[in-house]
């Protein structure tokens, strides 16, 4: 078997990176869609909600804005689309218009000519812009939006959020960084876990937690698990300190929002997160601050390189 991704690199590299459809896959698989019903009770005929097998369409595409994403495209009604695309090539988009030079392997910057400026474009992601960009993909790849007169309420269905530390050479980080490994996989507590992201831990707590260490050709990856948030860390290309947040359900996290109530008031009070696009820049804060608690707590562990460093003035 080969990967999508795999192939799309391989026609990426004969094309170039100019904008424009990459390639198109066809994919038989599991869908939602509706039935026929007839309820002999009420004498009435319906549709009824139900799942099955039809063909999907991955339209693999180069946007000037965001650069390598695709649209899946079920062939069954209701034709939910799903939208995949980098933040990293965004990103890199924002910094060629910007005139900013920059070295991207894969999906990470190993050197920009202005870190700060390139946080700061990042910080102004815009949702609105997102959503027109959406809504003109589901209307260019899709004609069935045009026949019926579709429209779409974009949700999230899964969100990362990376903070990279850049160092100079491997050495500096293979120096300290198997020896980190270890002391997180017995230091690192479902408690801590849960201060991580923001929870605190009950008894009665019943889903998935742990971590799990595994070594890819990418780097050595450490996952800490709480039920559908997870944090990762690993040394992308042995020069790159990963910390990566991801989150399969929006709603894990609060957030301070207007709440509207059953007898028609509303509120400003926490309430889980709503899955909406426009979620993204509470949700970037909120994960950001869970990739800085966790390198708060790396941070406080000392590697042998600090004990021989003591030494050595104290010897001396």
């Amino acid at each position: 078997r080969w990967r999508k991704e795999d192939r799309i690199k391989e026609i990426i590299k004969e094309r170039g990176e100019e904008p424009g459809i990459v390639h198109i896959f066809s994919a038989l698989e599991r869908c939602k869609s509706y039935k026929p019903w007839y309820d002999k009770g009420q004498g009435k005929a319906y549709l009824k909600k139900d799942t099955g097998k039809c063909l999907h369409y991955y339209v693999y595409f180069i946007d000037e804005d965001y650069g390598l994403c695709y649209l899946r495209i079920p062939t069954w009604c209701p034709f939910r689309l799903q939208f995949y695309c980098n933040g990293h090539s965004w990103l890199a988009q924002q910094l060629k218009q910007t005139g900013i030079e920059f070295e991207l392997m894969d999906n990470a910057f190993v050197d920009i000519a202005d870190f700060d400026v390139a946080n700061q474009l990042a910080a102004q992601f815009d949702p609105k812009v997102l959503h027109a960009k959406l809504d003109e993909l589901a209307q260019r790849y899709c004609p069935v939006v045009k026949t019926v007169n579709l429209t779409y309420r974009w949700s999230i269905m899964q969100a990362e959020f990376a903070t990279d530390l850049v160092f100079k050479c491997q050495e500096e980080l293979q120096a300290f960084y198997p020896h980190l490994l270890e002391t997180l996989i017995h230091a690192v507590k479902p408690v801590n876990i849960a201060t991580f992201l923001g929870r605190k831990l009950h008894s009665n707590y019943q889903d998935e937690m742990g971590h799990r260490l595994n070594k890819r050709w990418l780097g050595t990856r450490l996952k800490h698990q709480m039920g559908p948030v997870s944090i990762k860390m690993y040394d992308k290309f042995n020069i790159i300190l990963r910390i990566e947040t991801t989150v399969n359900q929006v709603n894990f996290f609060q957030q301070y929002r207007q709440v509207q109530h059953q007898d028609g008031t509303s509120s400003r009070q926490y309430a889980p997160m709503k899955k909406t696009i426009y979620s993204l820049p509470p949700l970037a804060e909120t994960l950001r601050a869970v990739n800085l608690r966790y390198l708060k707590f790396i941070s406080a562990i000392e590697t042998p390189e600090a004990g021989v460093e003591k030494l050595h003035r104290l010897t001396e």
